[in-house]
């Protein structure tokens, strides 16, 4: 699934590539080395956190000039993919690689980069039940993984090399594809360089032509599936569906506000309830439970070329069994097929505490 994932980002980047004219194409290479601290976000992976990890950043950005309206609106960001490589310092966490598909966006006349990136990585020494029980942080070897950076960042201070420095955040989970899944979030101090490998030649912005965007109340219906698997280790990965009503209102060119409702067919609850009637008497749980939820939700979506952020905020007014609490919530990505038709990749979690990746297709009437 994780490797679906990856295929749909790189090809998205990778269209953003290839849309840009001869005339505006300039590249850029960095490379940073890191060194930080395993976040404690979950006290069930403190016995992990015993040294520091570090590791190195690759990048290679292709910068916009305004070829496409979308670039100039957010101040001609670059895009690009990234490699990290870390060593978690911790015999039982392993090492891990990554690759990915990233955004840079600039602030401060172009002195502060944030740069937001979505792939994939390979863990050395995933969990085991007889060889590496100990490693309850990662399940499986493919991790999904998100970063962030922000940096002061300076281009072509000599002969097309520039300097970078700041904060970084590494985040690397299966998203509850099989247990165990409690993740780790990495906290780290970046330096680095960048390189201009066009020695620092000037190309000129092309400005933005302001459009004022107004559309009535659209209407969407999605359809979202993929498997997962309890918190319990080997309980058994099931297919879960989810089905989606809800309206859209765009406040402009970047911006839509939502509101809808989710019907959830989660079949790893079937099994989660039989253990918990059985096995766990003092949680009042009798067998008997519907395994389905709906929720409500409110949500954000901005939107980025032909594709868009999404965040969603749900609460569960049909809630017969007790999973993670009521409160729910959605991040991702859409892709839209023309005007209508989307694809969609998101994370549906209970604050820090993932659920699953949910792979969509919906349409927008």
């Amino acid at each position: 699934m994780n490797i679906r994932a990856l295929i749909v980002l790189l090809f998205t980047v990778g269209c953003c590539f290839s849309q840009q004219s001869e005339m505006s194409k300039k590249y850029t290479i960095d490379i940073n080395q890191f060194n930080g601290s395993i976040l404690l976000h979950n006290p069930d992976i403190t016995h992990l956190i015993t040294a520091h990890p570090g590791g190195v950043i690759l990048g290679y950005n292709r910068k916009t000039y305004g070829a496409k309206e979308w670039e100039a609106l957010y101040n001609y960001p670059d895009v690009g993919y990234s490699f990290i490589y870390q060593n978690m310092n911790n015999g039982t966490l392993g090492s891990n690689y990554g690759l990915y598909a990233h955004y840079n966006f600039y602030f401060f006349k172009r002195n502060l980069q944030f740069r937001i990136g979505q792939g994939i990585a390979y863990n050395t020494n995933p969990y085991d039940k007889v060889t590496n029980f100990r490693n309850n942080a990662y399940g499986t070897k493919f991790l999904s993984s998100t970063f962030l950076m922000l940096n002061y960042h300076k281009e072509n201070i000599f002969k097309g090399l520039g300097f970078k420095t700041g904060l970084s955040v590494i985040h690397y989970s299966n998203a509850n594809v099989k247990s165990p899944n409690t993740s780790t979030n990495t906290l780290a101090l970046n330096v680095g360089l960048v390189y201009d490998l066009d020695g620092g030649k000037e190309i000129a912005y092309i400005p933005v032509e302001k459009k004022k965007i107004t559309e009535p109340i659209r209407y969407n219906i999605a359809f979202r599936t993929g498997i997962n698997e309890s918190d319990v280790v080997n309980s058994g990965q099931f297919p879960f569906y989810i089905i989606s009503g809800y309206a859209d209102k765009r406040l402009g060119r970047k911006s839509a506000v939502q509101i809808g409702t989710d019907v959830f067919f989660s079949n790893f609850l079937k099994g989660l309830i039989d253990l918990q009637a059985v096995a766990f008497p003092e949680s009042n749980v009798s067998g008997d439970e519907d395994f389905k939820r709906v929720g409500v939700f409110i949500g954000h979506e901005l939107f980025i070329s032909k594709m868009s952020l999404i965040s969603q905020l749900g609460y569960y007014v049909y809630y017969p069994f007790d999973f993670e609490g009521r409160v729910y919530n959605r991040l991702g990505m859409k892709r839209y097929f023309g005007d209508k038709i989307y694809g969609s990749l998101t994370l549906k979690s209970h604050g820090a505490a993932a659920e699953a990746v949910e792979f969509g297709i919906g349409i927008r009437l």
